[in-house]
């Protein structure tokens, strides 16, 4: 057995990874960059190597550092966790070549599966079905898009050497083609080094349906059935569950065992995922099921496998690498209720899911189910990396306990001041769990018609319903005045002592840590004169009228150390936080609507699309900025000129940088 063990990552999965190594009785070494020299992976492990500076191609992408880490620390193994080098099979077989145990399969597999063009032609001789495209060597823009045009739109534009969502692009029309391929081949070429694509057609009503398959050096393959990653964005995993809703045994066993023939197609060696595509339009079905790639490492969302299983794939892969069978025959394993993962990320929802960084002075996440996480209160969200912040999983029973127990969990997250998806998630939840066709406004009646959760479950959920599930629910005045009643009152007397008056006859409810008041009458601060107060709700100066009444049961949560107080509003069966912040009157918010345009983050400028002077549309994008792994396209504000320009392509800006001001037509 493996004795001492480098990890060759970061975040949750490094920390997901010491963990098992631990309770192995594994000796464990980190590797850090310059912005983690205070994470939570090198607090955790035994021993740390700094390997340079913050940006990845320069610390984490570096494999000669990493190997030079394990030989100057004793390490006998390297565990490449998921992303970075993971599926790198030149690094793989330098670990090799070093002396080292790499704890994965074999580089020749990586080399297989890795890119997407040879996989589906080895997947098509081992009887493996796979969907229609182009795998040709010509790369010319007029031969794929002649291709896309053959195989008739919508279609996907995929990076050969691609994963994790990046360098994929959906193009719903021949005219859309042209930029839509150079945005791709810049984004695989950024992530991967390589930025030759494929095309493939776009299935319309598109399950994402994958197979955990694990193999060992002695010829055994199991698969740990499979796992429904249908809801994403921008093609990345946002939920995940197992297992596969609406599977029944037969198209259970046949997707299966067409997973575990891939596998043994190129001699596989550890954990390992192979991913189909399903047409969902009736339902799951086996002949309406191809194979789109293999993942030739650990994923993200195994968690999900583990919980219905009982195994620990951190732990098979130890013992495989270390030269032993895998512990367990396929008869031997079986599911066992229902698992469902929710990715929280450090973005913003309703703003186009921009990535959040900063501190996290607040950071809560509610007991009762399985958290894996990189960081903790205090911990630096970093513009290097990506803005995932922690995998929430919780295993039940049921499907439906699951999904309502994971939805409460995510409604109950408090985080500050860095954004997160946590209000998205939630309601993303309750959507699988009970979706509904709402019609009216959301601020005043809906008229709700329920529908088969099914039905509407594919890659395309959340975009469909972006709106219901990214928008921004704004604190009313009722809701404001009891977040400036609890902030002027905090401290001077327990909540119940504190002086309400009868105000419409409303009920309402305020609840404070384990506390819960219900004056019978909604009430009214009891104050002569009336009492104004500004504060910054959400960063925005507001002044408050706090003579006002009617509370609409808001659940009223305790103060944090900053001085605010969280107030959750249940419109909707929602939840909501308001996190409100004391502010002198007379503070003010950055001006908006001058048509300026600010860096959101440190990035690099991959493209640039206008030149001073340029006439533009509202919307128009203007430039493109490279920041967390991912392209932002910044747009129009409204109709105009270019007035400013201070960007260039291939130019690092720092947050804050105005790169484009646009001066309004006429």
């Amino acid at each position: 057995m493996i004795q001492s063990l480098l990890i060759a990552n970061r975040g949750e999965i490094a920390c997901r990874i010491i963990r098992t190594a631990r309770a192995m009785g594994i000796r464990t070494v980190a590797v850090y960059s310059d912005a983690d020299a205070k994470a939570l992976h090198v607090r955790q492990a035994d021993e740390a190597v700094h390997i340079g500076p913050s940006p990845v191609r320069e610390s984490y992408l570096v494999g000669e550092k990493i190997i030079a880490a394990a030989k100057a620390t004793g390490a006998e193994a390297i565990h490449p966790g998921y992303g970075f080098l993971s599926e790198n099979a030149g690094f793989a077989q330098a670990v090799k070549d070093a002396g080292l145990i790499w704890v994965g399969p074999n580089p020749e597999s990586i080399t297989a599966m890795g890119l997407k063009d040879a996989a589906k032609e080895r997947m098509i001789a081992a009887g493996v079905p796979v969907t229609p495209g182009y795998l040709g060597e010509d790369q010319s823009p007029d031969r794929l898009q002649s291709e896309a045009d053959a195989i008739g739109y919508p279609v996907l534009i995929k990076a050969v050497a691609g994963g994790g969502g990046k360098g994929m692009r959906r193009v719903e029309a021949a005219a859309d083609f042209p930029d839509a391929l150079a945005s791709c081949k810049r984004e695989a070429a950024s992530s991967f080094g390589d930025d030759r694509v494929l095309i493939e057609k776009y299935i319309l009503s598109p399950r994402h349906i994958e197979v955990q398959v694990f193999g060992d050096s002695h010829g055994n393959v199991v698969h740990l059935f499979e796992r429904d990653c249908s809801l994403q964005r921008r093609h990345q995993k946002v939920i995940e569950e197992a297992p596969a809703p609406g599977m029944d045994e037969a198209t259970r066993e046949a997707i299966c065992a067409a997973a575990v023939r891939a596998a043994k197609a190129v001699d596989y060696v550890g954990a390992g995922t192979i991913e189909f595509i399903a047409d969902a339009s009736e339902g799951l079905r086996a002949d309406r099921i191809w194979f789109m790639e293999m993942n030739t490492r650990l994923q993200v969302e195994h968690p999900v496998t583990e919980e219905i299983t009982g195994v620990d794939l951190v732990e098979w892969q130890l013992r495989v690498a270390s030269g032993e069978a895998i512990p367990l025959k396929q008869e031997e394993l079986s599911i066992n209720g229902w698992a469902v993962e929710a990715r929280l990320y450090a973005e913003d929802p309703a703003n186009g899911f921009l990535p959040s960084i900063g501190k996290l002075e607040t950071f809560h996440i509610p007991f009762g189910m399985r958290i894996e996480t990189g960081v903790v209160e205090g911990s630096q969200v970093s513009p290097f990396y990506d803005p995932m912040i922690a995998k929430i999983i919780v295993h039940r029973d049921t499907r439906e306990q699951a999904l309502w127990d994971l939805a409460e969990a995510c409604a109950s997250i408090r985080i500050r001041p860095v954004r997160t998806n946590a209000e998205f998630l939630s309601r993303t939840l309750q959507w699988m769990r009970s979706p509904s066709v709402t019609t009216g406004s959301l601020e005043t009646e809906l008229t709700v018609t329920s529908v088969d959760p099914l039905s509407v479950l594919d890659t395309g959920l959340i975009e469909r319903r972006g709106e219901m599930l990214t928008m921004r629910f704004e604190p009313d005045l009722a809701l404001r005045s009891a977040g400036a009643i609890l902030l002027l009152d905090a401290g001077e007397q327990p909540l119940s002592q504190r002086p309400f008056l009868s105000a419409t006859g409303a009920r309402a409810y305020l609840a404070h840590g384990s506390t819960v008041w219900n004056p019978m009458f909604g009430f009214r601060l009891n104050r002569e004169p009336k009492h104004s107060v500004r504060l910054a709700i959400d960063g925005n100066a507001t002044d408050i009228d706090l003579d006002v009444g009617g509370l609409r049961e808001p659940d009223i949560y305790d103060y944090d150390d900053n001085g605010g107080v969280w107030v959750r509003d249940a419109r909707f069966g929602v939840a909501h936080y308001f996190d409100y912040v004391r502010s002198a009157v007379g503070a003010s918010t950055a001006a908006t609507g001058d048509g300026a345009l600010l860096a959101p983050m440190p990035g690099r400028v991959t493209s640039v699309d206008v030149s001073a002077g340029d006439t533009v549309t509202k919307g128009q994008r203007l430039l493109t900025l490279e920041a967390m792994k991912m392209e932002h396209g910044l747009t129009a504000p409204f109709d105009g000129v270019v007035a400013e320009l201070n960007a260039e392509a291939g130019a690092q800006v720092t947050e804050g940088t105005v790169l484009v001001r646009v001066e309004a037509a006429g």
